[in-house]
């Protein structure tokens, strides 16, 4: 099993696809395992280099004490990518992950391409997290058992028709979940990270070529932080997919991954 070292804490991470290729790294959510990428990392291995990694305190890689910081999973990033051997990888992140991505591209020159999803710049002007949306994510009723408080507290980030219809698909995502997830500690330290990150005064720096995708109905990071984010970063692409939930990369993954490789081809 593959795993690298930042500062003492290990860091898990697979790849895939063939190794000449151009490589593509992944960086997950709050709390989400590398689990949260298989859409993708399906779709691109045939004719990338795909990296995914388990951001500390979740899967395989060690959950220090907290808090966390972004800039700290930033470092990470760039301990997996050193350790991959590449001397340039085409960034993606999601929510958490792209936060990650965004200080990982402010402090390292590795990133080839920076793709952004449902993420925020942080900051004054980011819209938050809706109050009703938080309650729902950290505290679950009493009496709830382990698959019943995964589903409640993920409800917000997937729309009602996908839940009903992909009934069995949300139950292998509730496994997945229970076997690759944070802690209810490390993902409190995560969300301390998330809390206090604030790129929007730097996002001018970033000149390379940017995706910001992100779907109309989050409910987690509302789409107003995606134009944000396009008014800030110079030549920055949006893509917004219409009914989209926090999850759209999930809901929509055949959508999502033919707008993605139509980037990078292009890039």
């Amino acid at each position: 099993m593959p795993f690298t070292d930042n500062d003492g804490v290990s860091l898990y991470y697979e790849e895939h696809g063939p190794t000449n290729a151009d490589p593509i790294v992944f960086v997950e959510g709050l709390g989400y395992g590398r689990w949260m990428w298989r859409w993708q990392r399906e779709s691109f291995a045939d004719d990338y280099r795909v990296v995914v990694w388990d951001n500390r305190g979740t899967g395989e890689s060690d959950a220090p004490d907290g808090p966390y910081s972004i800039k700290g999973m930033a470092g990470d990033l760039e301990a997996v990518l050193a350790a991959v051997g590449v001397e340039t990888a085409h960034v993606v992140g999601a929510s958490m992950g792209g936060m990650i991505a965004q200080q990982y591209a402010l402090d390292y020159d590795r990133a080839e391409t920076l793709s952004l999803l449902c993420t925020t710049p942080g900051g004054d002007k980011a819209v938050p997290t809706p109050p009703e949306t938080q309650e729902r994510m950290f505290d679950v009723p009493e009496g709830y058992d382990e698959r019943e408080a995964i589903r409640y507290k993920m409800a917000p980030a997937m729309t009602e028709e996908f839940a009903a219809e992909r009934d069995d698909l949300v139950s292998d995502i509730v496994d997945w979940r229970l076997a690759g997830d944070a802690s209810d500690e490390a993902r409190k330290a995560q969300a301390i990270g998330v809390s206090n990150f604030d790129a929007s005064d730097r996002l001018g720096e970033l000149t390379l070529p940017t995706l910001i995708a992100h779907g109309t109905a989050d409910r987690v990071l509302p789409f107003e932080n995606a134009e944000l984010l396009a008014d800030r970063i110079p030549h920055a692409e949006l893509e917004s997919f219409e009914g989209g939930p926090h999850l759209f990369f999930i809901e929509q993954s055949g959508a999502v991954n033919e707008r993605l490789r139509t980037f990078l081809d292009d890039a």
